[in-house]
C-alpha cells in the first residue's frame, strides 16, 4: 500500500512538473525578425517584458529569407516573424504557412561607412559609385539569396546604371569584392566597425543606429519612394525560393516591411497582444526614435483574414 502511495505520489509530482513546463512554454513568444529590426525589435521586448513579466520574448534575428525558411524547410515553431520585404511573406509562406500579413514599416538603401573609410572626405551621391570601384576600397553588402537587403543592393546598382546612364556599372559592382558578402546586412557592421572594409551597402536605420555616416541615394534609386514604382520595377533580380533548386523573381520595389503570425503558431494569442503593442502608438514610434519610419497607413493585401484584434491598425477595414 505504501509503494502504491509512493508511486501515486511520484506520478502526481511529474504530471505536475509537465503542466508547469506546458505552462511556461505557452508564454514563451518566438519571433523570427529579420536582422536590421534587431535594435528596435530589443526595445520593444525591453518595454513589453517589463509590463508583462509572465512573457518571455524569444528573439531570433537573420536574413528574412533564412528566417521564412526556418518555417517552411526546418519547421520551426516561431509564433512571430517580421520580414524586411512584404515578398517573401506573401510569396513564400502564404497561404501554406501563414494567410495574412501587415506592412508596417518602411527603410533606403544607403552607403553607408566611417571617418576611417578611404575618400570618406569627397565620397557623395554623385560619385560614390565610382569609388566603390576602386581598387584601394573594399566594399560589403548582403547576401541576396539570403536577406532581402542583399537583393536589394544588387537592384540599386542596376537601377544605378540606368539612373547614371553607365552600361556594365551593376556588372562590375556585383563581382568586385564578393569576400565580403555577409548572411545578413547587420553583419557588415563590425566589419566597418573594425576597418575591415570601407564601405557597405546598407538600410539607413542600421546607420542611424550605429552611429554610422552615410551617402543617401537618390530618390531614383534608394527604394524609398513609392512614386517612383514604376522605375524601380524595371530592376529584376532571380533569388532562391523556398528549396535550393527553386528560384523567383524580385523585382525593385517601395521597401515595404511586413509581419505575420504563422498558422502553426505555438501561442498565438500571445503573439497577437504583443502585435497590438507593436502596432499601436507606442510601438510605431519605438521604431521612428530608431531610424526606421513606420508606414502610414499600415497595410494589407488579405483584409478578410486580418485578426479581428488587429484590424483597429487597418483604417481601411475598420469597423
Amino acid at each position: 500500500m505504501r509503494k502504491l502511495l509512493l508511486f501515486s505520489i511520484v506520478a502526481l509530482f511529474f504530471i505536475s512538473a509537465c503542466r508547469t513546463k506546458s505552462s511556461q512554454e505557452k508564454s514563451d513568444i518566438i519571433i523570427f525578425h529579420a536582422g536590421s529590426l534587431s535594435v528596435p525589435f530589443h526595445e520593444l521586448k525591453e518595454v513589453y517584458s517589463k509590463r508583462n513579466p509572465g512573457i518571455k520574448i524569444l528573439l531570433e534575428p537573420a536574413g528574412s529569407l533564412v528566417c521564412a525558411r526556418k518555417i517552411t524547410e526546418l519547421k520551426k515553431p516561431c509564433d512571430i516573424i517580421a520580414s524586411a520585404d512584404y515578398y517573401v511573406i506573401n510569396q513564400l509562406l502564404i497561404p501554406e504557412y501563414a494567410d495574412w500579413s501587415i506592412r508596417f514599416a518602411t527603410n533606403e538603401i544607403v552607403i553607408a561607412f566611417s571617418d576611417k573609410a578611404r575618400y570618406s572626405d569627397e565620397i557623395d551621391s554623385a560619385n560614390c559609385f565610382d569609388i566603390l570601384l576602386r581598387d584601394d576600397v573594399l566594399y560589403g553588402r548582403s547576401d541576396p539569396d539570403a536577406d532581402p537587403c542583399g537583393y536589394r543592393s544588387v537592384l540599386v546598382m542596376k537601377l544605378a546604371e540606368k539612373y547614371y546612364k553607365k552600361p556594365g556599372l551593376a556588372d562590375r559592382l556585383t563581382s568586385k569584392n564578393r569576400d565580403y558578402i555577409r548572411p545578413k546586412e547587420v553583419d557588415l557592421v563590425a566589419l566597418i566597425e573594425s576597418n575591415s572594409i570601407d564601405y557597405m551597402f546598407q538600410y539607413k536605420s542600421v546607420a542611424i543606429q550605429h552611429n554610422l555616416r552615410y551617402v543617401e541615394l537618390p530618390a531614383e534609386i534608394n527604394l524609398s519612394d513609392p512614386s517612383m514604382e514604376e522605375f524601380y520595377n524595371t530592376a529584376v533580380l532571380s533569388i532562391r525560393g523556398n528549396k535550393p533548386d527553386d528560384k523567383i523573381t524580385v523585382r525593385g520595389e517601395f521597401i515595404n516591411y511586413s509581419l505575420t503570425v504563422p498558422l502553426n503558431a505555438p501561442d498565438r494569442e500571445a503573439a497577437i497582444k504583443f502585435l497590438s503593442f507593436v502596432l499601436g502608438n507606442e510601438g510605431m514610434e519605438i521604431f521612428r526614435k530608431n531610424g526606421q519610419k513606420p508606414l502610414i497607413p499600415l497595410s494589407t493585401e488579405q483584409p478578410g483574414k486580418i485578426p479581428e484584434e488587429l484590424k483597429i491598425f487597418l483604417p481601411d477595414i475598420r469597423k
